[in-house]
């Protein structure tokens, strides 16, 4: 079933649909009379919807029922990536999205080669929110993850997150196992009906993380982890971790 976000709080028993939800619907997925679809609020719950009336116009329809669903990750996780070759970005929030993250943050890292033009930065980051919301309404989740751009690692503000991650390759390499699995045994005993523990997980560009930007790290409080013997992409790590916390944390 089609799945659709609107900017509002609460609807109406006749709602006509906005605009942007009028094409794909009614365009392109071609819709009628009686068809069912999803629609999320931004309080994130879920109302089954039918349409009732359609014009050239415009199109009506009315609440069936309240959908009770519950598809988040029970971890709030931000995954930060240092800007990568070829522009990755958009295949990390579509793939990302997809697998549960809640926020996405883009940062020039020191060994980064790609740089993103600052006139451009809010072009990109328009055209990556897009991606994101797409993604989202293909997964049916009822949250659409963020997208920001920082000019470093130092300019991500830490002091909200719980807990925060470094996918590190030299740790992989020491024969480092256990900060994953310890991490999400943590996050699992603060996870309750009223608190999602939040999570700043970053990844380094191919080239990794300086030691400028291993210095900082250490020095507040990030985990070290390896993710296992195999040397991953910068744009499979993140994925990685997100399909880690998901086995972890609602499989188990």
């Amino acid at each position: 079933m089609q799945r659709y976000f609107i900017a509002k709080f609460e609807i109406a028993d006749d709602l006509v649909l906005p605009a942007d939800i009028y094409h794909h619907a009614i365009r392109v997925m071609r819709l009628h009379i009686d068809s069912q679809f999803e629609l999320v609020l931004q309080t994130q719950k879920v109302a089954l919807m039918r349409i009732k009336k359609i014009t050239k116009e415009e199109a009506h329809a009315e609440l069936i029922s309240w959908v009770e669903t519950d598809v988040e990750l029970p971890v709030s996780v931000t995954i930060a990536c240092a800007l990568s070759k070829n522009d990755k970005a958009e295949w990390i929030v579509q793939k990302g999205t997809e697998l549960g993250a809640s926020k996405f943050i883009f940062f020039a890292g020191e060994f980064s080669v790609a740089k993103w033009d600052p006139k451009k930065v809010a072009k990109k980051v328009e055209r990556l929110t897009k991606v994101a919301l797409n993604a989202a309404q293909q997964a049916h989740r009822t949250q659409i993850p963020s997208v920001q751009y920082c000019p470093s690692l130092t300019a991500i503000e830490l002091p909200h997150f719980d807990y925060r991650l470094v996918a590190y390759e030299e740790s992989a390499k020491k024969g480092e196992k256990s900060n994953l699995f310890k991490l999400t045994a943590s996050i699992k005993k603060k996870i309750t009906a009223s608190t999602q523990p939040k999570l700043l997980a970053v990844f380094g560009t191919e080239g990794g993380i300086s030691p400028l930007e291993v210095e900082y790290m250490d020095e507040n409080s990030f985990i070290f982890a390896g993710f296992g013997p195999r040397i991953m992409r910068a744009e499979t790590a993140p994925l990685y971790l997100l399909a880690a916390l998901s086995f972890a944390l609602e499989l188990g």
